[in-house]
This record gives structure tokens, C-alpha cells and sequence, in this order.
């Protein structure tokens, strides 16, 4: 069936959240992966959104990964519970990547490995004590864009309209902080408090992703688009702007591949960014 008849016959209702929560992910990543790729934390996606199996292994001792609720993303209060541990660690990076003998990778990877051994030990307790039965990774890997709901579309573009608000506010000394941290901090920038506020939008933008869709799509978003725009530009405005149009196009692309192939979502998403990408480091190829 083709994308048009999905968004305007009768089944219209259940494929419109998906397409509207895509493009509110879109919004929320295609900023922040500019910072992302330009402060060298293109690990930093995998690092928080791994954590969350950290933070899963909590909500699950708390009961709140029952049989009833087993599919991440239906339950407000593991949401919070996995939101909270999230930006507790990526201040946790920020704090060890601020030491001069610990880089951001391996700070990334050190509360990564952590995050995830934390969540299987507490999983594994939790599912032996009937806490967390019919509970499945799968769902947190891959998520299931197309099972969005409206309340879970509506919740994406508030989230996203915060992550923008806050980013318009702080952008010019987070341009700044990106582009040359040295800079900033001779024109007295806080650049520790730059740091900590990206990687708490970071971590909020990552949880709210792998809500919608997973860590996978979650993960590209951070990375595809600010890297594409940057092949073409070093001007930042214009690598705002192009990483904007690469991250709706990409998803755009990405859910019209899905509909008309029935593929499942998040790949083909991830797909399309990367043939963004692609074509991207062609044109700037080409132009050079």
C-alpha cells in the first residue's frame, strides 16, 4: 500500500503519530548532532543510551517492568525512572572527561560497560523475582516507531520544542563552546556548565529517542546529520540549517521506505541518513 493511501484513508489515525514523533525526533537530534560530531562525542549516544539498561534495571526492581507493562515506552514512571539515571550518567562523563587523565571516550565507555553490567545483574534479580516477566531488550534496541500513539506524538514534540528553546537560548555560547572551546573560554564562558547543559540534552533527547524508536535509531540521529552537514560547510549557521533538512529528510525517507517496502522503521531510517550522508561527502567531492 502506498504512503499516501496510509496517510489518508481509513488507517490514517495509526500511521499519522508515527510520521509526526519521526520528524519531532528529527527536530531534537539535528542540532544537538552538530555538537555531537564537532566536541568528538559521537559515542556519546551509544554511551547514554546504553545506560539505560542501567536505569531499566532499577525501574525493573521497582516493579515497574511487570508483564502488564513489559514494552518500553508505555510506562510514564519508568520513562522518569530511566531519564533520571540517564542524566545522572552523562554528568557522571562529563565530570571523568573534565579530568585531564580521562578522555571523553573512555569516560563514555567506562559508565557504558557500568551502566549495562548494573542492568543485567539488576534484570536478572528482578525477572527471578517475577518483577520484570515478559519483559524484552529487543524492544529497547529496536523500538517500534509505528506503535506510537498520539499522546506518545504529543509528548515527543513538547520534549522537542523544550531541547530547541533551550538550544536557541544557549546557542550562542554553545556555537562557541563547539566550535572553539579555547575561544569561549577567553570570552569568559562557562564552559564547564556548557558541557554539563549539552549533556543533559543530550541524555534527555537520547531517552526520549529510544522511547519513540530505540538505541539504534536513536544513536544514528545524534551522529548522521551534523556529520553530513558539516562535509558541506564550516559555517555555523549553515550546518545548523543543512543538519536540520538532512534530519527531516532522512526520517521523511526513512517512513516512506518503511511504508512502501514494509520494512521495519528504525532501519530504514537509519538507511536513509546514511545515504544522506552518502550523497553528502559526493557533492562535497564533486564541488572540490
Amino acid at each position: 500500500m502506498s504512503t499516501w493511501s496510509l496517510l489518508t484513508g481509513d488507517s490514517a489515525e495509526l500511521f499519522w503519530p508515527p510520521m509526526i514523533a519521526g520528524l519531532a525526533v528529527a527536530i531534537m537530534c539535528a542540532w544537538l548532532s552538530v555538537f555531537v560530531v564537532l566536541k568528538r562525542l559521537s559515542f556519546i549516544g551509544q554511551g547514554i543510551s546504553h545506560a539505560a539498561f542501567g536505569g531499566l534495571g532499577v525501574a525493573a526492581m521497582l516493579g515497574l517492568l511487570n508483564a502488564s507493562n513489559a514494552s518500553f515506552g508505555l510506562s510514564l514512571w519508568q520513562f522518569i525512572v530511566v531519564l533520571i539515571f540517564c542524566i545522572g550518567s552523562a554528568v557522571l562523563i562529563g565530570q571523568l572527561s573534565r579530568r585531564s587523565s580521562t578522555h571523553a571516550d573512555t569516560a563514555i565507555g567506562i559508565i557504558l560497560v557500568a551502566s549495562m553490567a548494573l542492568g543485567a545483574v539488576l534484570l536478572n534479580l528482578a525477572h527471578k523475582k517475577g518483577l520484570a516477566s515478559g519483559f524484552s531488550m529487543e524492544s529497547v534496541l529496536f523500538g517500534n516507531l509505528l506503535a506510537v500513539a498520539w499522546a506518545d506524538a504529543w509528548i515527543s514534540l513538547s520534549v522537542a520544542a523544550l531541547v530547541v528553546a533551550i538550544l536557541v537560548y544557549f546557542r550562542r555560547p554553545l556555537i562557541l563552546y563547539a566550535f572553539d572551546e579555547q575561544v569561549a573560554i577567553s570570552l569568559g564562558i562557562r564552559t564547564r556548565f556548557m558541557q554539563l547543559l549539552l549533556l543533559t540534552l543530550l541524555a534527555i533527547t537520547t531517552v526520549t529517542a529510544m522511547k519513540l524508536a530505540g538505541v539504534i535509531l536513536a544513536t544514528a540521529m545524534l551522529v548522521l546529520p551534523g556529520a553530513a552537514a558539516l562535509v558541506l560547510s564550516d559555517r555555523s549557521r549553515t550546518v545548523i540549517v543543512l543538519s536540520f533538512t538532512f534530519a527531516v529528510i532522512g526520517v521523511a525517507a526513512g517512513l516512506i521506505l518503511s511504508f512502501e517496502t514494509d520494512w521495519p522503521p528504525g532501519p530504514s531510517i537509519v538507511l536513509s541518513q546514511c545515504g544522506v550522508y552518502t550523497v553528502s561527502r559526493l557533492v562535497s567531492r564533486v564541488s572540490h
